[in-house]
């Protein structure tokens, strides 16, 4: 699907990747989540097989340039996005609020009236707020990195 004028997204399981699909989504959150943000995580948790996953894509050059990864649960009518990433490359332009608003149809497509849960770094508290996300939690360290935990209800706007 196009995603932007110049990227492209699509939605995966992990075994419906190729391997360097695979490759360029885990070296993607290594070098964010582990090097830039200098944070030494357990990133691969075995939660990606059962995930759906978003990739976008630079149309031009097809560099990965943003992903993330959404856990639907039916049973408890809830939605969890994580491991939301862009690439320095991609940021500023508003690929982050695209990609959100793509994870938020797509939990609401596979578990329809879902609340939708993600553990957002807490300097990025504003930016789900203005997606519908209302904190539900004090902010603790995850991993070195000042979290908070977030909900966006089924009735939220957007």
């Amino acid at each position: 699907m196009s995603f932007t004028e110049t990227t492209i997204a699509r939605w995966a399981r992990l075994d419906e990747l190729g391997p360097m699909d695979v490759h360029d989504l885990l070296k993607m959150r290594q070098d964010v989540f582990v090097l830039e943000q200098e944070s030494l995580y357990q990133d691969i948790d075995g939660k990606d097989p059962e995930a759906l996953h978003l990739l976008v894509r630079d149309a031009a050059s097809g560099q990965l340039v943003g992903t993330i990864r959404l856990l639907g649960e039916p049973e408890a009518a809830s939605a969890r996005i994580g491991r939301v990433v862009i690439a320095q490359a991609g940021r500023g332009g508003g690929l982050g609020r695209k990609m959100m608003l793509a994870g938020i149809d797509k939990a609401r497509e596979l578990v329809p009236a879902c609340t939708i849960h993600v553990s957002a770094q807490a300097h990025l508290e504003n930016f789900y707020n203005s997606l519908g996300f209302e904190t539900v939690s004090d902010v603790y360290l995850e991993d070195g990195i000042p979290h908070v935990d977030m909900i966006r209800r089924e009735s939220a706007p957007g």
